[in-house]
């Protein structure tokens, strides 16, 4: 049982404030100074050896690309494309919101850029319609959130390593349930929309010349999106060369199609890309340390032994690893509480017959409703920072777009069709 000694002590570090990969360095460092009698160059190894993993390699790409759609014009063109579909209902602009989440959320892999493009882009045309400004930012950071679930999600590629299941089954199995997410938030927006008294943003049909020209525009992007999830699906290339080949073809658009981007552009974006990799790497090989003395400790044996013991039912089961997740989710930040409890939980996941890959999805939708909360909800602060919106008034908005996100959960949970239709 020495390593339940160290998780308090991991907890406790994360409270301080320190940082993910340090406070579990110091967690795997406590461990073998003071409770194994192994050398510290196991330690050493342990935390190396994920970097000879190619399958990581995904990581740095999809951020590249994520980083390199703010200077193509990619997301103006979306824009459009949204409105085109949905404009014309009530609450329009919200909805429209929604739509350009959705779509980007097939590029970007990451929901706090999607939240900072969205909150400077959008935001301000949605007051200028009159909109409430904690009703615009409360459903722009839950809009954002269907960016992890939606593949080329970063939390689905980390799930993945951790877990050891394929990267290509995640971001597949994400599919459905991130469109289910945008389904039940646009439902939720309209009827907000109609509450609130917010008008459509257009009052006719798009005209057949209007569509052609929008889509002509469009179709580098919508060709882009085709290609990372297309190309992925129907075995083209693996998840890793998706990303490559969306990078190349995002540069071929941004340099001679759009004709937006420049070389500053891209020395800025593999500057941020260096920056942010670097950041989850530390974090995944501290993590695989940690997941090892989990292994060599049999904690994850316990952990099950105990979980089965209060009941077999895997639907149970699930509702409660929900209900728990959603509370530390508060306090604890997702991609931590993810590392940690994967390698305790997923022996017992597979004991009770319950898919890893649907584990995953459930994990990760939950985990990202969690940045929603206070008081360490990562994209609750930034849109709060960036929209000069209270976090009381945040959350008083917010709570529709909140509840659609937890029936979404529900759902995801208890029809793990939804996660595995396509796998």
């Amino acid at each position: 049982m020495t390593w339940f000694v160290i998780i308090p002590i991991m907890f406790g570090l994360f409270a301080l404030n320190m940082r993910l990969y340090l406070a579990m360095f110091a967690a795997v460092l406590i461990y073998f100074v003071f409770f194994a009698s192994m050398p510290l160059q196991i330690a050493v190894q342990r935390i190396i050896a994920p970097t000879q993993n190619a399958s990581l390699l995904a990581i740095p790409f999809f951020v590249l690309l994520g980083t390199l759609l703010g200077s193509t014009g990619i997301a103006e063109r979306l824009l459009k494309v949204a409105d085109l579909l949905v404009g014309r209902f009530t609450g329009g602009l919200g909805l429209t919101n929604v739509m350009l989440s959705t779509l980007m959320g097939g590029l970007s892999a990451s929901n706090l850029a999607d939240a900072g493009m969205m909150c400077r882009m959008i935001v301000p045309e949605m007051e200028k319609e009159g909109y409430n400004r904690g009703t615009a930012a409360a459903l722009t950071a839950a809009s954002s959130l269907i960016t992890p679930i939606i593949p080329p999600g970063i939390a689905l590629i980390i799930y993945g390593l951790i877990a050891n299941v394929s990267i290509g089954s995640m971001f597949v199995a994400g599919i459905l349930p991130g469109l289910l997410c945008a389904a039940l938030l646009l439902v939720t927006t309209y009827f907000v929309a109609r509450h609130e008294g917010y008008r459509p943003t257009r009052t006719a049909r798009p005209s057949m010349a209007e569509t052609g020209r929008t889509l002509l525009l469009a179709w580098p992007a919508l060709f882009l999106v085709l290609v990372v999830i297309g190309g992925i699906r129907l075995s083209v290339f693996t998840p890793t060369e998706a990303g490559a080949v969306a990078v190349v073809v995002t540069l071929l658009i941004g340099f001679f199609l759009y004709r937006r981007m420049n070389l500053a552009d891209v020395g800025s974006a593999l500057s941020e890309t260096a920056r942010q990799t670097s950041a989850v790497l530390l974090v995944i090989m501290t993590s695989s340390a940690l997941a090892w003395i989990f292994s060599m400790e049999r904690a994850g044996v316990g952990m099950a032994e105990f979980v089965t013991g209060l009941t077999d039912n895997p639907i149970v089961f699930l509702l409660i690893v929900n209900v728990l997740l959603l509370v530390l989710g508060m306090f604890i930040e997702g991609t931590a509480l993810m590392i940690i409890l994967v390698p305790l939980l997923l022996p017992v996941v597979k004991q009770l017959g319950i898919d890893p890959v649907h584990f995953g999805i459930v994990m990760i939708l939950n985990l990202s409703v969690g940045t929603l909360t206070p008081p360490v909800g990562t994209v609750m602060l930034l849109v709060c920072s960036l929209t000069n919106v209270s976090i009381p008034e945040f959350m008083r908005r917010g709570w529709p777009f909140f509840a659609a996100l937890i029936v979404a959960l529900l759902l995801v949970t208890l029809v793990p069709a939804l996660s595995l239709a396509f796998v």
